[in-house]
């Protein structure tokens, strides 16, 4: 994804994720993280990422058609959000990159970062939703 376009994407492939048996089946065998939103492959010359949806691999085996990224160990700079999704997320991610870097003496480390959806009994459409933004940073 390229230049924003991952703010009017993201949501469509949640959509469409959602809407699907594979999503019926990430979210069976989803564990405790929930379903992840992982952006990785970063390309800054091109502005762009790829951007997956996940789960943490447990002691399952891997369904057929699904592959495996590790996400290697780092320092995490890990965001509280509660809100309507997708507008919760997006808003804390603009505020992340605009204000909390330039804020603090950290930049991002380069690796995968994540959005983590934390299994709870209520609509991601509620105020009330929480989900965490995961970023990895190393110090400037």
């Amino acid at each position: 994804m390229k230049g924003g376009e991952n703010f009017k994407v993201i949501p469509e492939f949640w959509n469409d994720m959602n809407n699907s048996s594979t999503g019926e089946l990430l979210e069976g065998l989803a564990i405790d993280f929930g379903m992840l939103g992982i952006c990785m492959h970063f390309s800054p010359e091109q502005d762009s990422f790829t951007y997956f949806i996940g789960i943490e691999k447990g002691a399952h085996g891997l369904p057929q058609g699904l592959e495996v990224e590790e996400i290697p160990s780092s320092t995490w700079a890990v965001f509280d959000v509660t809100g309507a999704m997708p507008d919760a997320i997006q808003d804390m991610t603009k505020k992340i990159h605009a204000e909390w870097f330039p804020a603090t003496g950290y930049q991002h480390a380069g690796t995968p970062e994540m959005e983590v959806y934390l299994p709870q009994e209520i609509s991601p459409n509620s105020a009330g939703y929480r989900t965490q933004i995961w970023i990895p940073v190393v110090k400037k």
